[in-house]
């Protein structure tokens, strides 16, 4: 039996959680479902793009990744299916999957077709419920829709040289639970532009000359004799391979979070400079 794993913006208060979980169990009492996040920011693609993006590695091969995030159909953003590296995708045509496809060529891509499908405000249930559990119990893909091809690309914005290489401007793609801010400046971008030089990390009126390897290892750092301590800001690539700019053990209800200390936002920019 597959594993289907859910990711919404449905959030924890409300019955749509529990009714869609109910709706798999009623079609498949054996299903093993596991929760990647029902907190995503209501309708907003790219922050689901990048919690998929860096889960579904973690499932073995033939999971099934119910998606829904702005998932009502339209003419124009119609629900498909979508097979990469072996996983299964439900969701809509908005974007979303272009981010999670990247270079990668997909294995299959359908819009989805299934007779007498229900139209309503719930096609999470209606529509994805059906899909994900014939294909748990092994069902072909093809008879759930027909070849479609014109995937929304969301891809709006990319790292950029600065100054003929001496720079390079990322933006905030995630600001994630501790409210540390994830780039889209990627490790390897970042190594292959740097070529040995010593750098600056810029955002808004603060600059950091040091990567860490972890967010503890700022308690080995020496300001002025001084460990590190807890609010201190640092950079590091995370586990993902982004440029990330975090509080050392931040609390939102205290210390805050790096968004807060620095005022930045989603979509703000961040600059390296070369020296």
């Amino acid at each position: 039996m597959h594993i289907i794993t859910l990711t919404t913006d449905f959030g924890s208060k409300d019955h749509s959680v529990g009714s869609l979980k109910g709706a798999i169990y009623s079609r498949l009492p054996e299903a093993r479902i596991v929760d990647i996040s029902h907190q995503v920011t209501p309708f907003h693609v790219q922050e689901a793009a990048y919690i998929i993006n860096n889960a579904y590695k973690d499932f073995p091969k033939g999971s099934i990744h119910l998606i829904g995030v702005d998932a009502e159909a339209t003419a124009t953003k119609p629900h498909i299916l979508f097979r990469l590296d072996g996983h299964y995708f439900v969701t809509t045509n908005n974007g979303l999957l272009a981010l999670i496809q990247g270079n990668k060529e997909p294995e299959l891509c359908l819009e989805l077709a299934l007779p007498n499908s229900p139209k309503g405000s719930f096609p999470e249930r209606d529509v994805f419920v059906p899909v994900v559990c014939h294909l748990a119990q092994g069902g072909k893909p093809e008879l759930l829709g027909r070849p479609f091809q014109d995937l929304l690309d969301s891809r709006d914005f990319e790292p950029q040289l600065l100054d003929d290489g001496k720079g390079l401007r990322g933006h905030v793609i995630y600001i994630d639970h501790y409210g540390n801010l994830v780039t889209n400046i990627q490790k390897s971008d970042f190594e292959a532009r740097r070529q040995g030089r010593s750098f600056k990390i810029n955002a808004k009126t603060y600059s950091l000359s040091e990567f860490f390897e972890s967010y503890s290892d700022i308690l080995n750092s020496q300001k002025e004799g001084e460990p590190g301590k807890g609010g201190d800001l640092l950079a590091l690539f995370n586990s993902s391979g982004y440029l990330e700019l975090a509080l050392y053990k931040s609390d939102m209800a205290s210390v805050g979070g790096a968004a807060s200390l620095l005022g930045i936002h989603y979509r703000d920019p961040i600059t390296i400079t070369f020296d």
